[in-house]
């Protein structure tokens, strides 16, 4: 028996059939006619020497030839898909695709964007919001920031752009009600849930702890995103441990304040992640570039803190 290849265009009819048990659904998805269908499917297994499906009444079923077949021609087209999508991606310098956790989009990444598309009018930029963990060709995605202290993976080219640091931020009305790190025992303390993976821990009892104080007070909101609990603090529901890249448009405004000096820094980082490579290619050159000295605006609010 030969291991030549049937045709694709037979194969494609068959992975459609098996993933809907339908001969009418498949032949919709393919755009053909259920008969050009059927005849793709009926030269497969002439090409075989076995049949591949259970003709029923007004159904189909796999045959055991067809169960073993379906998975390696589902995964097959999966993988050709994928892999044409990356190089037409590679091809293309007019679009580029970056992904961003949904806080750091909406804090930091979309008020500054318009000062890009100004700069790179040449340049189509898409964003996908999102945590999960991306894989580059499955995804179309080019690029990645990210947070955390995660090593850099084998075939990725990373590069750190913001290291965070947090201190209490509160409106100014509430900066005069507390004057003093101390009268934060006081305060309603806000908690954010998105950041105890940080080791060593970075939260409220550190940071009483490093400006020498007992430990705070029990209870207090707790939100599992970032910029929800700096929307609390600048509506003046209570005080948060800030992350100085999300808090930074608030802080500039005057919508929030840092009235201690003291700030607890992280080795955890934002990093520009793209395959290795690929950080040359132009769009993505010069979107890095232009975080790399957006980043390089949050220096000024970092001057007169004491870092611990």
């Amino acid at each position: 028996m030969s291991d030549r290849l049937p045709p694709l265009t037979a194969l494609r009819a068959f992975d459609a059939a098996a993933r809907h048990m339908s001969f009418a659904k498949a032949a919709a998805e393919l755009n053909v006619t259920p008969a050009a269908l059927s005849f793709q499917i009926k030269s497969l297994e002439d090409h075989l020497g076995a049949p591949l499906f259970r003709r029923l009444n007004r159904a189909v079923d796999l045959t055991e030839a067809g169960r073993v077949l379906a998975p390696g021609a589902r995964d097959g087209f999966a993988t050709l898909q994928a892999a044409w999508r990356a190089a037409r991606r590679l091809s293309d310098q007019s679009i580029l695709t970056v992904t961003a956790g949904p806080a750091f989009t909406a804090k930091w990444l979309a008020p500054r964007l318009f000062g890009f598309v100004q700069a790179h009018p040449e340049i189509e930029l898409r964003f996908s919001a999102s945590l999960r963990i991306m894989d580059f060709a499955r995804d179309d995605v080019d690029v990645a920031i990210r947070f955390g202290l995660q090593p850099t993976e084998p075939g990725l080219y990373a590069e750190p752009i913001i290291r965070e640091w947090l201190t209490p931020m509160m409106t100014p009305e509430l900066a005069e009600l507390y004057p003093a790190p101390a009268d934060l025992a006081k305060a309603q303390l806000l908690h954010q849930d998105d950041i105890a993976f940080l080791r060593p821990t970075i939260d409220w009892r550190a940071w009483f702890r490093a400006a020498g104080l007992p430990p705070p007070p029990e209870g207090g909101a707790r939100f599992s995103q970032a910029d929800h609990a700096i929307d609390a603090a600048a509506s003046g529901v209570g005080v948060v441990l800030g992350r100085v890249s999300l808090a930074e448009k608030d802080l500039r405004e005057g919508r929030l304040v840092m009235p201690y000096p003291i700030a607890l820094r992280t080795d955890a980082q934002y990093r520009f992640v793209c395959p290795d490579g690929q950080q040359t290619r132009p769009q993505v050159a010069a979107f890095l570039e232009w975080l790399k000295a957006e980043a390089g605006t949050l220096q000024s609010l970092g001057e007169g803190v004491t870092f611990v």
